[in-house]
């Protein structure tokens, strides 16, 4: 892959909002949901993954027209079946003891599980993620997320890459994920946690 990650493993110094001393915000590994809920609404996506702090900037273009495009294929698919909710970026993720939050581009929740989706956030694992990757955040989504991801239970991780026009799928196996398959242009990506989900790849990624 060519991207080169620019996502910061965020510096206190970077954070501290104009008129707020630096001892009000935690050291890396101690990071709350609470500490995440004072964080200024400055542009900066910021999301907390085992007490530490990540933030990375807005996506680009090419990365929101293939996430548009899947939520839509998503969406239109549960509200025609009636199998669950789709939510997308940004809506915080809280999974207990690993993620306080984050914020995948896309997430499915199947309709027995709804009570996990509240009003402010989503409390615990979605039964599919989706991460779109973009120069400032793949390496963090294909290690640290791909690492928690399977740790609280997402049954199936999707990642796109809007650059290669590539999807990726993975299924839980254990406490892991197992390759179910990487799909290119020409090829069609088939859910196997939401039954009768299909996608081609080129109706996500445009040339």
């Amino acid at each position: 892959m060519s991207m080169t990650s620019s996502f910061f493993h965020a510096p206190a110094d970077v954070l501290i909002p104009a008129g707020h001393p630096e001892h009000e915000w935690p050291p890396q590994g101690k990071w709350t949901y609470e500490d995440y809920c004072r964080l200024p609404a400055d542009g900066w996506i910021y999301e907390v993954i085992e007490g530490e702090l990540y933030m990375s900037p807005a996506p680009l273009t090419r990365h929101q027209r293939c996430k548009g495009n899947l939520f839509a294929a998503f969406w239109n698919f549960a509200d025609e079946h009636g199998v669950g909710m789709v939510l997308d970026a940004p809506t915080d993720v809280v999974l207990p003891g690993l993620a306080t939050p984050v914020q995948p581009d896309i997430i499915f929740v199947v309709k027995e599980r709804l009570d996990i989706v509240k009003d402010e956030r989503v409390e615990g694992a979605p039964d599919i993620v989706v991460e779109v990757l973009s120069p400032s955040n793949w390496l963090l989504d294909r290690r640290e997320k791909f690492k928690v991801y399977a740790k609280a239970g997402v049954r199936e991780y999707w990642i796109v890459d809007p650059q290669a026009r590539i999807i990726e799928l993975y299924g839980l196996s254990g406490s892991t994920y197992a390759l179910i398959g990487k799909y290119a242009v020409g090829e069609t990506v088939r859910s196997e946690v939401l039954s009768g989900f299909e996608v081609r790849v080129e109706d996500v990624c445009p040339a």
